[in-house]
């Protein structure tokens, strides 16, 4: 299994920063890769950080990190809810065999009804959710843990 991890992101958290700051905070996407590439660096991991808006996209990084063996941190974004083709690739990743943490900034259970519920969540290894984007260090190190498991 590689030391490699990706750390994918969904949709609209290209504007973190921007987008509603009194929930996701005043970081931005970038401030969030070089923290994710010191972690990892520290956890002895080579961290790739990637955003995308589109579902078919993010579904695609599913399927690479599977034939890669590459674990896998993800925060679902909006797709959390309702993105049954997502849910499906994410269980491909720990079919086999490998981490998926599921990570949000927020705590989608304090927010909107629509957001208590993650097709994501069945399926992963875990999920850290209202940590701010310490949330995405505790899903590094997890994986890091077991990596070494």
């Amino acid at each position: 299994m590689s030391r490699k991890v990706i750390v994918v992101n969904g949709p609209n958290l290209g504007r973190l920063g921007v987008r509603e700051p009194d929930v996701y905070g005043h970081q931005d996407l970038e401030t969030l890769r070089r923290d994710c590439t010191a972690w990892g660096e520290e956890l002895g991991l080579e961290v790739e950080v990637r955003q995308t808006d589109d579902e078919a996209e993010m579904i695609g990084w599913m399927h690479r990190a599977v034939d890669e063996q590459t674990p896998v941190v993800m925060n679902p974004a909006a797709f959390t809810h309702y993105s049954y083709g997502l849910s499906d690739a994410a269980h491909m990743v720990t079919d086999a065999g490998l981490p998926l943490m599921e990570v949000h900034i927020s705590n989608p259970s304090a927010r909107d009804a629509f957001r208590k519920y993650s097709v994501i969540s069945p399926v992963a290894t875990g999920t850290i959710t209202g940590m701010g984007f310490y949330g995405y260090r505790l899903a590094l190190e997890a994986v890091a843990h077991l990596l070494e498991a």
